[in-house]
């Protein structure tokens, strides 16, 4: 295995600081990893794809989308900014600090804790979760999102998330690369991947994919095939392990070919934001 291609940082729900990810991908053995954190682009990839310590690093983003049927995930890779992207990504931040303020409250009202967290870009129900293990409430991680956050849940808040047309409109605009991501993670599996097979923004179907179950991986094979997308896979890691799953040599040649060529560290992309060169 030569790249994962889904990982997260602490700029969203993950636990691993970009520059801690070359340290962890080379114990590993994995020589490229994905930065996709959620509905956001690391500010601290200078470039599409930025080479670190021996590692190339992919500027990536997970962008959830409204699809009707159910909301999917789209896997952004090689993103060079655009007005209309960062745009929409303020406006999903916001959106992330105004849900877990409430999300929050209602927590610590039921709960009759102080979580001792505040509402921020990048907020998550795993960094509420977490926090929620880490009180004096008599749940741990698992029990805070099966008693209290999850979707079913009395202290669940629903976010406002990007429509598909639109998020993949900008995507597309935005990005070397697009793919949908865990295709058998969703409850309409058949209309996700319709939705891969027919929409010409979408390059690549994630096929290699930690489930911790069975899954027909047989029939992604044949989806791709017949829409012609290419296959990507990763960890998803949220904690500090990368390489569970992802892509072999062979596997990453096609996908490699459609990325830009990576920077070396300390340079930095023609189409930096401002906010990157601060």
């Amino acid at each position: 295995m030569v790249a994962d291609l889904h990982a997260h940082t602490v700029v969203s729900d993950g636990t691993l600081t970009i520059d801690e990810v070359p340290a962890v991908a080379r114990e590993a053995g994995v020589d490229w990893v994905a930065v996709t954190d959620h509905d956001r682009v690391h500010p601290g990839v200078d470039a599409p794809v930025v080479e670190r310590d021996g590692v190339r690093i992919v500027r990536g983003i997970e962008l959830r989308v409204d699809a009707g049927f159910e909301r999917l995930d789209l896997l952004g890779y090689g993103v060079e900014h655009t007005d209309a992207l960062d745009a929409e990504i303020d406006r999903l931040q916001r959106d992330r600090r105004e849900r877990g303020a409430a999300i929050l409250d209602a927590v610590e009202e039921r709960l009759g804790v102080d979580l001792e967290l505040e509402p921020r870009a990048g907020l998550g129900r795993p960094h509420i979760a977490r926090a929620v293990e880490e009180s004096d409430a008599p749940h741990d991680y698992a029990g805070a999102f099966d008693e209290l956050i999850g979707n079913d849940g009395p202290c669940y808040v629903a976010r406002d998330v990007t429509p598909l047309d639109e998020g993949l409109d900008l995507l597309s605009d935005a990005c070397a690369l697009v793919g949908l991501a865990h295709p058998f993670r969703y409850e309409h599996v058949d209309e996700a991947l319709d939705v891969a097979r027919e929409s010409a923004a979408i390059d690549a179907v994630e096929r290699f994919y930690p489930y911790g179950r069975t899954v027909d991986d047989a029939r992604i094979d044949r989806v791709a095939a017949e829409a012609d997308l290419l296959r990507t896979g990763g960890t998803d890691a949220h904690e500090r392990t990368l390489g569970v799953a992802g892509l072999t040599a062979s596997a990453f040649e096609p996908v490699r070919d459609r990325l830009p060529q990576p920077v070396p560290a300390g340079e930095r992309s023609a189409a930096a934001t401002p906010d990157e060169q601060d």
